[in-house]
């Protein structure tokens, strides 16, 4: 149970940050403040940002990004090895990242949103 708090409240906390810090700058589409993740899309799965709902893209980043973090940080609490912690969390890390963006740049290219090449 105490994991799931924590899981909870770093969720939260993780997406509030990022939803001011982060999605407020890049709502205003200068392509030198995108996030690099949308450009990780673009780049990898050939997002078209012109048919996209830029800001619905924006939140689902957000709600992945957030997602990934907290995971990470409730299966490495319940180690209690420091040492350990850190060494499974930078093993994890992009893996779990590489993993949730791969789902959202499928869902995007199975809904038929990509640039014509």
């Amino acid at each position: 149970m105490q994991e799931f708090i924590l899981f909870v409240m770093t969720f939260t906390s993780l997406f509030l940050i990022y939803q001011i810090f982060i999605v407020r700058v890049a709502k205003r589409r200068n392509s030198s403040k995108k996030p690099m993740e949308v450009k990780y899309l673009e780049a990898r799965y050939k997002i078209d940002l012109k048919v996209i709902d830029y800001k619905k893209l924006l939140l689902v980043i957000s709600i992945v990004s957030s997602f990934d973090i907290a995971l990470l940080v409730s299966l490495v609490s319940m180690i209690h090895s420091y040492i350990l912690e850190i060494v499974i969390a930078l093993f994890l890390i992009i893996p779990l990242i590489l993993i949730s963006y791969h789902i959202i740049g499928i869902y995007y290219v199975k809904k038929g949103l990509i640039k014509d090449v």
